[in-house]
Order: C-alpha cells, then sequence, then structure tokens
C-alpha cells in the first residue's frame, strides 16, 4: 500500500492510499480458498465445486469484500504508522475511475485531537455548599408525602359529590349514538379535579350520588390524539357505583404500614435519606461546575471542528425539538437562530472541557473497570425489550464508539470525584434556596469576554414538552382502549438543551473502522 499525505494544515490531515490490485486479489484468493468447501452446487460433491465456478458465481461479492477489508486494514495501518489520533471517524472516498482488476485509489481526510497542554490542578480551590437536613425539613415533605398519599372513604349515602371526591363509575362513550371504540370501561375511579379527563368530563360529575345513572356532553379537544374524535361531540353513559370522600392525611404509623414499612420511623429515614441525596446532588452540581470554571481559564487550544459541530448538532437537534412545542414555534426559532453563535460557543466549551478532563484522567490512571462497564451494559440494555437486549449487549461490545459512548459519563464523573480529592476544599452551610440560588446565577449570568466562560444559555428560548396522554378511553388505569377521553397532556418547562453548558462533551472516542463506501457516518455523544 503507497500512501502520501495531500494536506497537514492544523487538526486537518488528508491521505492518498494506493490499494493494489494485487493485494485485492490475493484477498479474493484466500477467501476463495475458505468459503469453498461450503458451498453447494448441483452436479458436485459437497466440497467439490472448483474455485473458477466459485469465482464465477460469488467474484465481484467477494471482491468488493476484499476492497472492504483491504480499506480497513489500510486506514488501521496509516493510524499507526502516522501515530494519528482521529477526533472523529475518518472519511473515506474511493475514486470515481475504480474498475475491478486494477488499483483502488483512495482519499481519508480526518482531524486529529490537539496536543492538550497538561492542566494545573496542583491550586485547585473549591467551596462546598452544605445544606443540613433538620427535623423541620424532613417533617414537611412527610406532610407533603401524606398530603399525596390519599386514603377515601365511602361518602354518606346522600352526599353529592364534590372537587377532590372520588367517583367509581362504568361508562360508554358514543359518537352519533353510536359507541366508539376504546370509549367503554367498567370501575372507572377520578378524583374530581385533578384534570385527568377531557374538558367539561370532571366539571359534570360534581353533584352526583351514588347509584345515579347520567347522560354528560362533551367535546373532543381539536389537538385530541385520536383523528377520528378530534374535535367531536361525544356523549357519555355513565353508572355510578361509588363515591368517597378524602380522608383527612394523617401522619401515623399506618401511613408507614400501608407503603409496606415497618413503621413510621422508617418513612421519616427513608424521606431523610432522599432530602440528603437531594442535597448532595445539588452540592455536587454546584461544585462541578465551579471546578469546569477553573480547568477552563487559561486553555484556549484549538478543538477539532467536526467535534465542535457534533456537539452543537446535539444542542440544537433538542432546542428544534422544544421550540416545536412552543405556542409560537416561529417566534422561538427565530430567537434559536439570533443566538446561534452563543449556542456555537458552548459547544466549542464543552468538547475543550472534554478533552481537558480526559488528558487529566489518562495522565492520572483513572479508569472505568470492566465490572462497572459491565454493570453500565445491563443498565442501558434494559430500555429495550428481551429480545432485543442480547443483540444491543453484543453490538456494545463489539463497538467501540458504542462502547465509548456509553463509557463516557461515568469516566467523566470519576475525573471530577479524582479532582475534588486533590483540590483544596472548604465548607459552608447555606440554605436549599440558597445553592439553588447560586446554580441559578451560574445559568442566567452572562459572562464577560476573556474569563473563561461561553454566554450562557438560561435567556435562550424556553423550552417546553408535553407529556404522553394515557393510553385509556377515561384514564389511564381503565382496560386498553384504542381511543382516548384523557385531559390534554398538560405542558411543563423542559430543560433546555445547552442547559448543562458546564458538562463537557463526551471525552474522545476510538475511531470506527469505516466501510469502503464514499461517505463516513457519525454518531454524537452527549
Amino acid at each position: 500500500m503507497q500512501t502520501v499525505e495531500t494536506l497537514n494544515e492544523g487538526l486537518k490531515r488528508a491521505y492518498s492510499l494506493k490499494i493494489t490490485a494485487k493485494d485485492i486479489e490475493s484477498r479474493v484468493d484466500a477467501e476463495i480458498k475458505k468459503v469453498a468447501p461450503q458451498i453447494r452446487m448441483p452436479g458436485f460433491r459437497p466440497g467439490k465445486v472448483p474455485a473458477n465456478l466459485v469465482r464465477k458465481m460469488h467474484g465481484p461479492a467477494l471482491t468488493q469484500d476484499a476492497l472492504n477489508t483491504s480499506i480497513q486494514v489500510g486506514i488501521q495501518q496509516l493510524i499507526s504508522e502516522k501515530q494519528l489520533r482521529p477526533a472523529m471517524q475518518p472519511s473515506v472516498a474511493l475514486d470515481d475511475g475504480y474498475e475491478i482488476g486494477k488499483d483502488a485509489e483512495i482519499t481519508v481526510t480526518l482531524e486529529v485531537l490537539p496536543d492538550v497542554p497538561t492542566p494545573a490542578i496542583d491550586k485547585l480551590t473549591l467551596e462546598r455548599l452544605v445544606i443540613p437536613v433538620d427535623d423541620a425539613v424532613v417533617d414537611a415533605q412527610l406532610q407533603r408525602f401524606a398530603d399525596q398519599q390519599k386514603r377515601f372513604e365511602d361518602a354518606p349515602k346522600a352526599h353529592k359529590a364534590k372537587t377532590g371526591d372520588l367517583v367509581v363509575m362504568d361508562f360508554v362513550g358514543k359518537v352519533d349514538g353510536v359507541p366508539f371504540d376504546g370509549g367503554t370501561g367498567e370501575d372507572m375511579s377520578v378524583e374530581i379535579g385533578t384534570g385527568r379527563l377531557i374538558p367539561g368530563f370532571e366539571d359534570q360529575l360534581i353533584g352526583v350520588k351514588n347509584g345515579a345513572a347520567l347522560t354528560i356532553n362533551v367535546t373532543f379537544p381539536d389537538d385530541y390524539a385520536a383523528e377520528n374524535l378530534k374535535g367531536a361531540a361525544a356523549t357519555f353513559d355513565l353508572l355510578i357505583k361509588d363515591v368517597r370522600v378524602a380522608k383527612e392525611a394523617v401522619i401515623d404509623e399506618e401511613l408507614a404500614t400501608s407503603l409496606g414499612l415497618e413503621s413510621l420511623e422508617q418513612l421519616r429515614g427513608l424521606l431523610k435519606g432522599q432530602i440528603e441525596q437531594e442535597h448532595n446532588g445539588l452540592t455536587r452540581t454546584h461544585m462541578k461546575r465551579k471546578l469546569l470554571d477553573q480547568l477552563a481559564v487559561g486553555h484556549d487550544f484549538e478543538v477539532p471542528p467536526s467535534m465542535v459541530e457534533a456537539e452543537f448538532q446535539q444542542i440544537w437537534a433538542q432546542l428544534q425539538q422544544e421550540a416545536s412545542q412552543e405556542a409560537d414555534p416561529a417566534s422561538a426559532i427565530a430567537e434559536m437562530e439570533a443566538e446561534r453563535g452563543d449556542y456555537l460557543a458552548i459547544a466549542e466549551r464543552r468538547v475543550r472541557l472534554g478533552l481537558l478532563l480526559s488528558e487529566i484522567g489518562q495522565k492520572n490512571g483513572v479508569e472505568v473497570t470492566q465490572q462497572e462497564m459491565n454493570r453500565l451494559i445491563a443498565q442501558a440494555a434494559q430500555q429495550y425489550s428481551p429480545e432485543e437486549r442480547t443483540r444491543f449487549i453484543e453490538y456494545v461490545r463489539q463497538e467501540p464508539m458504542a462502547a465509548a459512548q456509553l463509557r463516557a459519563p461515568l469516566y467523566e464523573d470519576k475525573v471530577v470525584d479524582w479532582l475534588f480529592e486533590k483540590a483544596e476544599i472548604t465548607e459552608r452551610e447555606v440554605t436549599r434556596e440558597e445553592i439553588e440560588a447560586a446554580i441559578e446565577s451560574d445559568d442566567s449570568h452572562v459572562h464577560g469576554p476573556g474569563c473563561g466562560h461561553d454566554h450562557d444559555h438560561d435567556h435562550k428560548p424556553a423550552a417546553k414538552t408535553k407529556k404522553a396522554a394515557p393510553k385509556n378511553a377515561v384514564a389511564a388505569d381503565a382496560p386498553e382502549p384504542a381511543a382516548e377521553v384523557a385531559a390534554k397532556p398538560a405542558v411543563k418547562k423542559a430543560k433546555k438543551a445547552a442547559e448543562a453548558e458546564d458538562e463537557p462533551a463526551a471525552e474522545p472516542k476510538p475511531a470506527k473502522k469505516p466501510a469502503a463506501k464514499k461517505a463516513a457516518a457519525k454518531k454524537a455523544d452527549d
């Protein structure tokens, strides 16, 4: 294989590779010898098909496979000989004039990782903001928890249902007098006032009594999920089977035992642990941001444009998805476009921080163990069906880039924890409100030039996402209907795509073996 460097500019490299026809043909010959004994052909005994017939039948496919293999071997040899560290998957192009039986001219273009200066970590100083958890905080959380665990009891026979009561009913939904799919259910429970059902449904339950039979009129929202029910006028025949009233929330042993716990003290302990975990998360978030701020100062080395673009595209895709759910998507997208430069700067900062953390980790022996990796793979596999889990696990174990993407967040956390151990840390007690305000200040502050920050993102378009509607004719716990009478999905503020502006991009991933195509693929990681 002949190699000629055609570009060496900054982090960009390009090479021309010539793979000889002899090399390709030798691979074809070797493959024919390997597969010939396995080929079956009428008129020949198993394993006795002549090599020339095998070549005639399968020559083009075997040649293509041989070319692919030659290119992959050539790329790996190039990377090894030139001691290259690809930032992303190399782009491979086969000369348009290539013909079988002739030498193959290959163009390989890539960006390499920069030489990252060793960050100074001997003078790191951090403040750990500690939030004490006193009995009053636990008591307040326990009261909120008790309020959420509503217990209902049968109402007096003459009681008329009101907001906050629980109504149990059978129902039959109809459009133009004809029952529709998914519109029928039994023993449906709904708490009046929760907004679980389509507008107007719960309001018409106010005043009903146990045993009542009635028909209500509703109109499905214009944006309803089921196409045939959008904007449709419908009736529901209801049979009220029970009306229950909420019992006063009482914090007692019964509350704990109703949850399968041994005692109220155990419940208090669990809630206290949950609060401490939340506080520790806030503390770590604040410390990590301050740590990364210090690392970013004074490090302005060149980063691979392809990595920045991949990070930016990931941020941008999430922003676009969130903007599409705004009341005025066009306005949200226009605001995004006006601030595109800010998001590009955020992406560049995240890539640079990722490279810095990777350099620190490699220089100081920070590793993700195989046991930790196995646990990560097992956890990620849970999102797939049982049939797909085995294929996913095999894919991750065979594909270096997929494994790197899974490994990167844990690796980053381990490097950060290692840096925490090296830093000089002082502690200060604060309230939860104070640490949340400090984090919010980091989010909303627009940093000046030269301070090691990019312009932050809190002023970017407010992103919102919709909750999935229940798969039920009236609510989520009824039997599997096709249509839904669920309330319009609640809209809530979502995390902005660039909210983790101080979160570095994933550590550099190993280059993926390029296929013998004229283009390469890429996969960004968060």
